[in-house]
């Protein structure tokens, strides 16, 4: 057992007292204090002034898709408006893909996330929708993350919402359930409305499954309100909230779950982050990696984004790019690097993390470690 410690930096732990020293053990953080109180390790890493924080957290992205969508993305730069019925493009070029062409597009797009700092990732179905396809589709997820969300109820492939929405919630979800962790609905005019999310959301929690919802996205809706009616980890998008919106995901302690990627693309309006912290609200940042609509896999362009377009703070962003979406995963060990947490850290090549916002578009990741090994 091999034990590693970290020095010469600074450190973004999420601990509450300071850290400037870090101790790596069997793939776990196993001492954080002063630098000068240190025990003696197997081996010393100096930062040279590094920055060292949490691995990313990515708790929204789709990475199990087909085909591409950059005509799509070409007309909205010339003024067409994003709608939901782009999905059904990528859901015809997801069944035409043979389920190695899915694995290695994945498996490329999860590298890329990792080597910028993404240490954990969450995946969704949803670009099948038949039994067959969206089974397929969580298999390739649970072959590169264990945070694999069922999503079945994304669109209704031939328009018919209400006979599709008791496939998803029957046969579907019992076909699907048993390689997921989580069950998602996109609550919106042109996909699913509340009732028929309800239903889906219902009954993948009945069998275990931790509950997302696709909220609020393109306008006012009641997509929150389910959120919390449901005891859901978190609410998606969350673009268009009014007061008791707000105020419902706070009292709920459900996760709001932003991310400005797809805003960016699609030139909708930003969510409302400075009124949701100042509200008390937990906020976690993510891609929400698609063809359509965010095709980026960079927390820190995210990061970078929320600093600019949404009013955050650096220290609001890389807390909610870390602690904010492993709680939006429902998980207690990542996000952070106190004693007992897994040792999945970034190191930047920064002296702080508001570099991450300073200088954006450039590639500031000096090394990245998953469980206590460097990947990068």
């Amino acid at each position: 057992m091999t034990s590693t410690l970290f020095r010469g930096g600074s450190f973004v732990t999420w601990a509450d007292e300071p850290v400037e020293a870090l101790v790596v053990e069997d793939g776990r953080v196993a001492w954080t204090g002063t630098a000068a109180s240190a025990p003696a390790t197997d081996e010393v890493l100096h930062l040279s002034g590094r920055c060292v924080l949490p691995g990313f957290v990515d708790s929204h992205t789709h990475l199990v898709f087909g085909g591409d969508r950059a005509e799509e993305f070409e007309a909205r730069i010339t003024g067409t408006a994003y709608a939901a019925g782009g999905i059904r493009t990528t859901v015809a070029a997801t069944r035409a893909a043979s389920t190695q062409e899915l694995l290695a597009r994945a498996q490329r797009l999860a590298h890329e996330a990792l080597r910028s700092g993404t240490t954990t990732l969450e995946v969704k179905s949803g670009y099948g929708l038949t039994v067959e396809d969206e089974r397929r589709c969580l298999e390739v997820a649970r072959a590169i993350t264990p945070h694999a969300t069922f999503l079945g109820a994304h669109v209704a492939p031939d328009g018919d919402a209400a006979v599709y929405t008791s496939l998803v919630a029957g046969e579907m979800l019992d076909a699907c359930a048993p390689l997921a962790t989580a069950v998602d609905a996109f609550c919106e005019e042109g996909a699913f409305d509340v009732d028929q999310c309800r239903e889906v959301l219902s009954a993948g929690k009945e069998r275990g499954l931790g509950v997302h919802v696709h909220a609020n996205q393109l306008r006012p809706g009641p997509g929150v309100q389910l959120a919390a009616e449901l005891g859901a980890l978190s609410a998606d998008h969350c673009t268009h909230l009014s007061e008791a919106d707000i105020q419902t995901l706070r009292d709920a302690d459900v996760v709001a779950t932003l991310v400005p990627g797809a805003e960016f693309s699609t030139r909708s309006p930003y969510a409302p982050a400075r009124r949701l912290l100042d509200a008390g609200v937990l906020v976690a940042l993510a891609t929400d990696c698609n063809p359509g609509t965010s095709f980026t896999t960079s927390i820190p362009f995210v990061i970078a984004l929320a600093c600019r377009e949404l009013g955050m703070t650096p220290q609001e962003a890389v807390l909610a790019a870390t602690l904010g979406g492993a709680t939006a995963l429902g998980q207690d060990d990542i996000g952070h690097l106190r004693v007992g947490a897994r040792a999945d850290l970034v190191v930047l090549e920064a002296p702080s993390p508001t570099w991450l916002a300073y200088r954006p578009g450039v590639d500031l990741v000096h090394s990245v470690f998953k469980d206590g090994v460097a990947v990068r």
